[in-house]
């Protein structure tokens, strides 16, 4: 934990970009609860390391939900920013999870691929035909890595960053991320959510190079101690 107490583990740090770790139910960004976030910590770790007055830039690239946790990568400046949330549009921005499912997919590996739709009021996303309005396309890929007691260890790719799609898809084919009652209902199992974002993959955006993080889910908590996830993160 860097050290410090309560401070988020810091995978790489540079003048450009900073990586870090989200825990779960700890949100990305402020919002209208006006609870702790990881983006307001990771700026007051900056202001005091570096010893910066007033305002420290800090630019969101992309948000995990709440409940998930894992990798995340913040832009230091305006120049990073616009570059990596490029990266983001054209698809060179690599994210996978790992979800423990109840129950395993007929199919080993497979692609999702749906319509999605919000409803802001109650901040529940659900699966819609093709035309609605407002929705928006869905795609994702899946492999199974493991079985054990009932659940299946999956790796996760997704194609396109909807707000909670992966929850949403997974329960459309009755194989609900463990932990999630919102939208796994009675083929769920209560506890936390086991849904994780363990690797990041993006270029640099001032030196080029394209970089990879990689995070491991806490692997002594249920469900995830059931499987190999040192085996299942393995680059």
């Amino acid at each position: 934990m860097n050290g410090e107490s309560g401070m988020p583990p810091i995978l790489y740090e540079d003048n450009h970009i900073l990586v870090a770790v989200k825990e779960q139910n700890l949100a990305c960004c402020p919002d209208e609860s006006g609870d702790e976030n990881l983006l307001d910590i990771l700026k007051e770790y900056l202001k005091v390391r570096y010893e910066k007055k007033g305002n420290v830039f800090l630019g969101l690239v992309h948000r995990l939900d709440r409940p998930t946790g894992g990798v995340m990568v913040f832009a230091k400046t305006s120049k990073a920013a616009a570059r990596l949330s490029e990266q983001m549009r054209s698809g060179d921005f690599e994210k996978r999870y790992l979800a423990v499912l109840c129950g395993a997919p007929h199919e080993e590996s497979g692609r999702l691929t749906g319509w999605l739709k919000k409803n802001a009021v109650n901040n529940t996303v659900y699966l819609c035909p093709q035309g609605t309005d407002g929705a928006k396309l869905a795609v994702l890929d899946y492999y199974v890595l493991e079985k054990e007691d009932g659940l299946a260890l999956t790796q996760i790719k997704l194609h396109t960053g909807r707000s909670h799609q992966i929850r949403v898809q997974t329960a459309g084919i009755a194989h609900p991320v463990y932990g999630d009652m919102r939208y796994g209902g009675e083929n769920a199992r209560k506890g936390k959510l086991a849904l994780w974002a363990y690797s990041l993959s993006f270029t640099h955006p001032v030196l080029k190079e394209r970089m990879r993080f990689l995070c491991e889910p806490p692997d002594d908590e249920t469900p995830w101690k059931k499987f190999d996830i040192r085996a299942a993160t393995r680059p």
